[in-house]
């Protein structure tokens, strides 16, 4: 039996599929679509997901879409409860042949694969099996690998990943103990980026005056500037403040806070919070005016993180020593993550 490319003539455009879990999708995925798509003048990418797998479905789908959604690939979602080696269903192959041509009609030339089940494939899709980087040699990565250690591989994550694997430090604490010099300390050290205060150039223009509706605004952009900014992290995300915090100042500066200020505050976790001691001298920049309040605010700080249930490290001394206490701190925070990893 001849195969679909020679049955084709030579007017017709060449269509080549590629299907995977892509848990998470990774630069060996992109290398692996792109090679497809380059090879073939339509190419198929079927993103499987079951609801049962360790990263959600529509997360990955939405990564992919990110990915790919330009590149001229037609992807598909599919999400039935699919037998995923043959010894789950004697149809095995007949069930996935069934899943490609729902999805390609006109049925497919080329299987693109790293992995020995495209042989299989493209034999009952009437097709032929292209493999790519099977021994992983162009990229060598896999989803496993990026699953066990993620900050391991990062440079293999591409960078709409990168935010899901990204480990948040937050620095906490009254005004001119530090925070925003130890973060950009903290980013340079850690060739990382980090997420300045949205509420200095949001109050600028009003000599630094907060009055209380700007407060949704402060946390609102606080946190977007944070979307924004983990896709450029490299492993850890340093944040100069967060919407807890931002708690802390409408309650001082407003009597309170609303339902709504500390729900949307409570939605992020951070991996590491560092609320800087007052045991340094205070700095008048020109938008600090609580000089008289450093204990009260400090004693508010505490009380916010223990309702929120956020631990935290205190961190205290002189400039030096801060920024030891903290480097120690974000690197024990690494490589606790990767003991974790190593022990499942």
């Amino acid at each position: 039996m001849g195969s679909n490319i020679e049955k084709r003539s030579e007017a017709s455009p060449s269509r080549g599929m590629i299907l995977g879990k892509f848990m998470p999708p990774h630069m060996g995925h992109k290398y692996l679509i792109d090679f497809g798509r380059h090879y073939v003048d339509e190419l198929t990418v079927l993103v499987c997901t079951r609801g049962c797998e360790e990263i959600d479905g529509e997360k990955r789908w939405r990564w992919m879409n990110e990915m790919f959604g330009g590149a001229g690939v037609k992807l598909v979602h599919v999400t039935d409860d699919l037998p995923q080696v043959p010894e789950d269903d004697e149809r095995f192959w007949e069930i996935w042949r069934g899943v490609v041509l729902e999805h390609m009609p006109e049925g497919t030339d080329y299987v693109f694969a790293c992995e020995a089940y495209g042989y299989q494939l493209a034999d009952v899709l009437d097709a032929k099996y292209v493999p790519v980087d099977r021994a992983r040699e162009m990229v060598p990565v896999s989803a496993t690998m990026i699953r066990e250690d993620p900050l391991r591989h990062w440079e293999y994550l591409p960078e709409c990943v990168r935010p899901e694997y990204v480990k948040r430090v937050c620095l906490f604490g009254p005004e001119s103990t530090g925070k925003s010099t130890l973060a950009a300390g903290l980013a340079k050290h850690f060739e990382t980026v980090c997420v300045g205060e949205h509420a200095r150039p949001l109050l600028d223009h009003k000599e630094g005056v907060c009055e209380e509706v700007d407060i949704p605004l402060i946390a609102k952009g606080q946190r977007t500037s944070e979307d924004a900014l983990a896709l450029q992290a490299n492993r850890l995300l340093i944040c100069d403040t967060d919407a807890l915090l931002t708690c802390v100042w409408s309650e001082k500066l407003f009597g309170g806070y609303s339902d709504w200020l500390y729900g949307f505050a409570m939605e992020r976790e951070y991996d590491l919070y560092l609320l800087l001691d007052i045991d340094v001298p205070w700095v008048n920049d020109g938008q600090r005016y609580l000089e008289e309040a450093r204990e009260d605010f400090m004693v508010r700080c505490v009380r916010m993180l223990e309702k929120a249930g956020r631990p935290y490290l205190k961190v205290s001394g002189d400039w030096g020593e801060r920024f030891e206490v903290a480097v120690r701190a974000c690197d024990e925070l690494i490589e606790c993550h990767r003991s974790k990893y190593s022990q499942l």
